[in-house]
């Protein structure tokens, strides 16, 4: 059985891992706040004071950080897993960074014998706590094989989309289509009730045709009930909006909405709702239309 390393034991991060342990492999976690570490100990795991000391002791070592220049530090600084690897490391990524970064630094690590697979997760807190992640990934075959009884722990759906890199454009893919679905969802409830109708009924009414979508499904009912603490922050809706659009420019590639999109979510964070959920963006239309979402 494959020894495991996680690293990064946020929100989604401290889910992920517990469910690799409930399934049996030995997990070893470090992580910058010693409250989570101490937790994931209690039930079984080991700690380890580095992301080199990790690397170094486990067959596969997964990272899930906030963002690149985070990703970048924890593989290639200073006590990183580059320097405690060792040929036949496998290194997978959950977090969500730029397709170019998730490149290179597959290749600084293949310079130690060490394949990489970029594997960005979507599903959010609840899919993290109950092991319904999509996982998209990308690196190679064979890396992919081997980690696959690892996937299985964490999600329901494993896809293999293509080369290193390949997992973070699908994940910028997916970002692209999550944050139009909340923008619009944002928008429709509060044309609904500026417009003099309820807008759960509204929800209700279009459910059941060609409108309907996970967000629709899930996310109404916590608006409803005045909920907009977070299954996904914004703050992290905003920094992959941010990503999309810097790809994007780096292959002249016109995203008008995505790009409308990020204003709104960088508003939300102007704002001070950055720790909201990201469905909360219905907080900036709600102030750019004057009207308060109604709630049950």
């Amino acid at each position: 059985m494959l020894t495991v390393g996680y690293i990064g034991l946020g929100l989604m991060g401290k889910s992920i891992a517990r469910n690799i342990l409930k399934a049996g492999f030995p997990v070893i976690v470090h992580n910058r706040s010693r409250a989570a570490v101490d937790e994931l100990v209690a039930e079984g795991a080991q700690a380890a004071s580095s992301p080199a000391e990790v690397a170094a002791q486990v067959d596969v070592v997964f990272t899930n950080l906030p963002d690149t220049p985070d990703v970048e530090k924890v593989v290639l600084g200073e006590n990183g897993i580059r320097d405690g690897a060792r040929p036949g490391l496998i290194w997978v990524d959950n977090s969500t960074i730029k397709p170019a970064a998730a490149r290179t630094l597959s290749l600084r690590l293949a310079e130690r014998g060490v394949l990489s697979l970029d594997a960005p997760v979507s599903g959010g807190d609840v899919g993290a706590r109950n092991a319904t992640l999509a996982i998209m990934v990308g690196g190679p075959a064979e890396a992919l094989e081997k980690v696959m009884p690892v996937f299985q722990a964490m999600g329901r759906t494993v896809t293999h989309v293509g080369a290193a890199g390949a997992g973070q454009v699908a994940k910028a893919a997916n970002q692209i289509m999550v944050a139009a679905q909340m923008v619009a969802m944002g928008e429709l409830l509060i044309f609904s009730q500026k417009a003099g109708v309820d807008p759960a009924r509204v929800v209700e009414a279009i459910k059941g045709g060609a409108a309907q979508c996970w967000t629709l499904d899930v996310k109404p009912p916590r608006l409803f009930a005045g909920n907009r603490s977070p299954g996904f922050k914004a703050y992290m809706q905003a920094k992959d909006l941010n990503i999309i659009l810097e790809t994007a420019r780096e292959y002249g590639i016109p995203l008008p909405s995505a790009a409308v999109d990020a204003q709104l979510y960088n508003a939300m964070l102007q704002n001070g709702m950055g720790e909201l959920d990201n469905s909360a963006v219905v907080g900036i239309i709600e102030e750019l239309a004057g009207v308060k979402l109604q709630e049950s």
